[in-house]
């Protein structure tokens, strides 16, 4: 009798066993409950007052009214809450563009141009990725107090355009998902570099770019020490030196404990849209738009 033998499809699709579904399953369960926890106490609290933050239980409603105390937050000393969120959306929509779009250039262009010095180019942006932010905030200040732009808009947004890493992911991304006898195809039919960079590469790099753009969106938008160091007009403030703001008060004015809780859970809201409306474009592989053989 002849043995039977499996079609090699049929062995990729098989599943693997239940045990290890059921422990895959648990262990994202568990990952996923516990950074959504501080995300429920946060929308719980932002329901409570000041009393019924300290007196009641953390993670249970307590006479809850979310529209109005999110109103007293909106509304509390003239609306000074709406100005730090308008700044903050301005930081981080900005800042996260220039640098998706400055990424995208320096790392197509050390991709796909050889040049002398290149690699020593690409070493240097390395490094730029392991030097935290918090080292060169002082630096930042003198050069910026120097040239008279301390205290204002640019003292935060122009560091904001720079990110190594964005420049580390465009290139690797670019290498991979850009090929070269499509820019070849495109030079012979007459395309020139800016039309190509702009039409072709910036489609195929979609999903790095999507990447970089959400990480320093995030990035700009939790940034605190470098708005404390170069800000001292209140009205310039970000979110999150805002708030911190009203910490140092609410010894004096208890009703600011709610309203500080009140303006963290506002402040995740543009993060959860960011992510829910971008987390789409990462579902493109790393070979669409590439040329058949």
């Amino acid at each position: 009798m002849r043995e039977a033998t499996t079609h090699p499809s049929a062995r990729t699709t098989t599943h693997p066993p239940l045990r290890y579904r059921i422990i895959t399953a648990s262990l994202l369960t568990l990952a996923a409950t516990y950074f959504l926890i501080p995300v429920y106490w946060l929308a719980v609290s932002a329901t409570k007052n000041s009393a019924d933050l300290f007196g009641t239980f953390s993670f249970w409603f307590a006479h809850p009214r979310p529209f109005a105390y999110l109103r007293d937050v909106l509304t509390y000393d003239h609306g000074v809450y709406l100005r730090w969120f308008t700044n903050s959306l301005l930081y981080a929509g900005v800042g996260a563009l220039a640098a998706t779009l400055l990424s995208a250039a320096a790392g197509y262009a050390l991709a796909k141009f050889p040049f002398p010095g290149r690699e020593a180019v690409f070493n240097l942006v390395l490094a730029g990725v392991l030097i935290p932010g918090t080292a060169l905030a002082l630096p930042l200040y003198f050069l910026f107090s120097s040239m008279g732009l301390a205290n204002t808009y640019w003292a935060v947004l122009l560091p904001s355009v720079v990110s190594p890493f964005g420049v580390y992911l465009c290139r690797i991304y670019a290498a991979a998902a850009v090929p070269d006898s499509l820019l070849e195809a495109a030079r012979i039919d007459g395309a020139g570099e800016p039309r190509i960079f702009a039409g072709l590469a910036l489609r195929l790099m979609t999903p790095a770019l999507v990447t970089v753009f959400l990480f320093q969106f995030v990035h700009i938008w939790n940034n605190y020490f470098l708005p404390l160091v170069m800000l001292s007009d209140s009205d310039l403030y970000p979110i999150q030196l805002g708030l911190t703001s009203w910490t140092g008060y609410a010894d004096r004015q208890p009703e600011l404990y709610q309203y500080t809780v009140g303006g963290a859970f506002l402040s995740v809201l543009p993060l959860m849209v960011l992510m829910t409306v971008l987390q789409r474009y990462w579902r493109t592989g790393l070979t669409e738009g590439s040329v058949k053989a």
